[in-house]
């Protein structure tokens, strides 16, 4: 092919050594990009993989990021988020081992320093969620409150001198909402903490149905929270929470529990 041999060290050194894409190239040369690609092939010239040669659009200009500056619709993420819990439900057992271990090493692969750092994220985060809240209560806030409801978020004092505070408190329908993670139904750090925690899940409980207020429970058994699962959880608490308000429960009846796994949320 008389064009690449002619061309040959100025297409090593635009395509290889500056990394410049084939249009590029091929701009340099007066030429078309699919003449650029014959050469490669022709020069024996390893061409870059799709991953490689979208880095290269980007970095020069030549392209612009497909996400930059969109917005995604509540519908697209919804959509993505069922995607990806299909797909991770669907793996063998198989592949979700091989993933797990892939995350584990990842992990022994960084530094020391590198491994703190990810530590004072994770607590940072936590602390954050504590303070404003998790992404499900924040979620489902944002959800009554779009349906016309008054939410008092992590309200304190309800009962005087009991020192409670309920993660979402409606007070038009005197309705307390509690979400309890993992940790309230498994012996994440241990059986000792499992029986402290859910004795004072009880009490506080107690209290509340014992002073007149209804309490809803929700059970989050997994540790995060899909899109997917905040919206099926958001439609089951906004029917009950009008059904409270029309009919108020009978007082042997104001403890209603939800229980939120497997993409689904359901009463118990």
């Amino acid at each position: 092919m008389e064009f690449a041999r002619r061309h040959k060290e100025t297409i090593i050194d635009l395509y290889v050594n500056k990394e410049q894409s084939t249009y590029a190239v091929a701009e340099a040369l007066g030429t078309y990009a699919s003449k650029i690609i014959r050469c490669l092939n022709y020069l024996g010239i390893d061409r870059r993989n799709y991953k490689e040669a979208q880095k290269t659009a980007l970095s020069t200009g030549r392209a612009e990021h497909p996400t930059k500056g969109k917005k995604t619709t509540d519908e697209a993420k919804r959509k993505i988020a069922s995607a990806r819990a299909k797909s991770w439900r669907s793996l063998s057992d198989k592949d979700h081992a091989e993933l797990c271990q892939m995350s584990k090493d990842r992990w022994h692969s960084m530094s020391p320093e590198e491994q703190q750092e990810l530590r004072n994220k994770a607590l940072s985060a936590c602390r954050e969620a504590s303070r404003t809240g998790s992404r499900s209560e924040k979620y489902l806030r944002n959800h009554l409150v779009e349906n016309g409801y008054t939410v008092e978020f992590h309200k304190r004092d309800l009962v005087p001198h009991s020192r409670l505070e309920v993660d979402l408190f409606l007070p038009e329908a005197r309705l307390a909402i509690e979400i309890d993670g993992p940790t309230h139904f498994l012996p994440l750090y241990g059986e000792e903490k499992l029986q402290k925690q859910q004795a004072a899940d009880t009490i506080k409980q107690g209290i509340l149905l014992n002073n007149g207020y209804t309490v809803l429970r929700i059970r989050q058994l997994d540790k995060n929270m899909s899109l997917a699962k905040l919206v099926a959880l958001s439609k089951i608490v906004l029917e009950m929470v009008i059904d409270i308000q029309n009919n108020p429960p009978e007082k042997d009846k104001r403890l209603i529990e939800i229980e939120v796994t497997d993409g689904e949320a359901r009463r118990i």
